[in-house]
């Protein structure tokens, strides 16, 4: 099953910043089709628009803000984890149920083999069509969908299997039935317990990394992201309206939370960003999944060699680091204060500092308290 190839997903509406690349290519394309059906010699116009093309597409994405990532994110044609199972997994068997109260579509767990080595798979499953996404949250998990996925891990420690999460939802679902099912405490569980699985665990944001959502999935001895995914505690508009009760902020928010992949890479976030081909991975599928099975491949022959003991402290490390990261913390704060100007007509805070609430003096040295 790997390696298919697919068909081109169906023509859909570009993103805004995208329209001068999509007027290049459908006049190239013009060209290209007259090139066929005459006997002129159209080669020197045919290069001229390839190489503008090819040099407006670098012009443009080399300096995509922050919320033109999370745009780019959530493109409908971007690879879904369902597409990276097609394309990249042999002998797929996926594996259903939490074994307490259903089985939850959001998560999609299954045995697999990617380029020979045999994996657990785990990923958030958003879907494909208007049936298949409702049917999935689009991405949003309930509880049962968490449980499953530890129980999944539970057995790839136990038949000594590496685990691979594909994370990519807007968060945790936040109905009533999921609270009332537990849902925080799935999330916590899970992330509880990822950190003594005595296998090998590989994390990839492949587009959205929203808030507990992402992280029931996100403890890893190797953490990274796709260039142009995002990975945050909230989403930009979630944000924008907690501070200005209007989602029109949202571009100002996504600038302030650093949920970029650049971003949270300097910050020790995550290990590594994972490159897309030119013009993103929702215009050229296969080579940005044939990339992630590379990156997959060379973690797992660097994980491979590292005793078991020692990696599970690196992973406690990993991310007791994080907590304690007060100095890149500490500098990228300034940048916030982008957030200071609020949409025409909002009240909003002088600065992202005096919108939060004070510090309770109650929790000071908790950090320190805090033992393994």
């Amino acid at each position: 099953m790997a390696k298919k190839k697919q068909a081109p997903p169906a023509s859909l509406a570009s993103l805004s910043f995208e329209r001068p690349i999509e007027d290049v290519q459908h006049r190239l394309g013009e060209l290209e089709e007259l090139a066929q059906k005459t006997s002129h010699d159209l080669s020197e116009e045919l290069n001229f628009y390839r190489d503008r093309l090819a040099r407006l597409t670098r012009e443009i994405y080399s300096d995509l803000s922050a919320w033109q990532r999370v745009q780019v994110a959530r493109h409908p044609n971007r690879p879904l984890a369902s597409d990276y199972i097609e394309y990249l997994c042999d002998d797929w068997v996926e594996l259903h149920g939490d074994g307490a109260f259903g089985n939850d579509q959001a998560i999609v767990t299954g045995l697999a083999t990617i380029r020979g080595r045999q994996v657990m798979l785990i990923g958030h499953r958003k879907g494909k069509h208007t049936k298949e996404r409702l049917a999935c949250n689009f991405g949003s998990a309930h509880p049962e969908g968490y449980r499953k996925a530890l129980r999944k891990m539970q057995l790839a420690e136990r038949m000594g299997l590496p685990i691979i999460c594909l994370i990519n939802t807007p968060g945790a679902y936040p109905g009533v039935a999921a609270e009332e099912r537990g849902q925080a405490r799935a999330i916590a569980e899970n992330i509880y317990h990822m950190f003594s699985l005595r296998v090998p665990i590989l994390v990839l944001v492949i587009g959205e990394g929203g808030s507990g959502g992402a992280l029931g999935l996100g403890i890893g001895d190797k953490v990274g992201m796709l260039e142009n995914a995002w990975y945050s505690v909230i989403s930009p508009e979630g944000c924008a309206s907690i501070l200005w009760r209007s989602a029109e902020g949202k571009e100002r928010a996504a600038e302030a939370l650093k949920l970029t992949a650049p971003s949270l890479h300097r910050l020790g976030i995550v290990d590594e960003v994972v490159p897309e081909p030119l013009g993103a991975a929702h215009h050229h599928r296969e080579q940005a999944m044939d990339q992630v099975a590379d990156t997959f491949e060379r973690w797992l022959n660097e994980l491979e060699s590292v005793p078991m003991e020692e990696l599970l402290e690196r992973r406690y490390q990993k991310f007791r680091q994080i907590a304690m990261a007060e100095e890149a913390l500490s500098a990228a704060l300034p940048g916030a204060a982008a957030v200071s100007e609020s949409p025409e007509g909002q009240e909003s805070p002088d600065s992202v500092e005096e919108a939060a609430p004070e510090k309770d003096p109650g929790t000071e040295g908790v950090q320190s308290r805090t033992d393994r």
